[in-house]
């Protein structure tokens, strides 16, 4: 890739520093988009042995570029994104991809397509832990930055994605007792 584009393209993902999410992290300040990104790679990474039949090399890259698009539109949280917003911002990162010279705008539109669609267990694995970091992270957080909304969302969101496989099944359901006793430590200590 030439030197130019190279550097253009890490200008615009370093957007993603930038970019708060709806989640906070356990020290009560905003997350970032690129600090979810790096940590579903990182879960990913830890999880190969669990999948030696995946490509988890093509899983980390999923997990990496998946909230590429946000540069361009911020993160609108999954309760408040409506299809319009979704149309937008799938638009503004088609078209940014088409921009990247060969094989980059092949690959992430190959790449793209694939965890759209949700048929292979690449992407099927990176949906659900972009689910299952989400959880992880508000289970993290303080519980005075949860809204009213996020208590029963945290009790089911994800589970959803991970009902293809056992472990992430498993691991979903660890998680939803990791929020009950949060909230449950939470009302002993009023």
């Amino acid at each position: 890739m030439d030197i130019g584009a190279y550097l253009d393209v890490m200008h615009l993902a370093e957007r993603l520093k930038d970019t708060l999410r709806h989640c906070y992290t356990s020290g009560g300040r905003r997350e970032s988009v690129a600090e979810h990104s790096w940590r579903i790679a990182l879960m990913a990474m830890f999880l190969q042995d669990e999948f030696p039949e995946a490509d988890m090399h093509k899983v980390m890259e999923m997990c990496l570029i998946h909230d590429l698009g946000e540069c361009f539109t911020g993160d609108i949280p999954t309760f408040l994104k409506t299809g319009a917003d979704e149309v937008r911002e799938e638009q503004l990162l088609s078209d940014w991809v088409s921009s990247l010279p060969d094989p980059y705008a092949k690959k992430l539109h190959d790449l793209y397509e694939e965890m759209d669609a949700q048929q292979t267990q690449e992407a099927k694995i990176y949906k659900t832990l972009d689910k299952l970091e989400a959880v992880l992270q508000h289970n993290e957080s303080p519980l005075s930055t949860w809204e009213p909304h996020e208590y029963d969302l945290n009790m089911t969101y994800g589970f959803d994605q991970a009902v293809f496989s056992p472990y992430l099944t498993k691991l979903r359901e660890q998680m939803q007792v990791d929020t009950k006793k949060k909230i449950e430590d939470n009302k002993k200590a009023r």
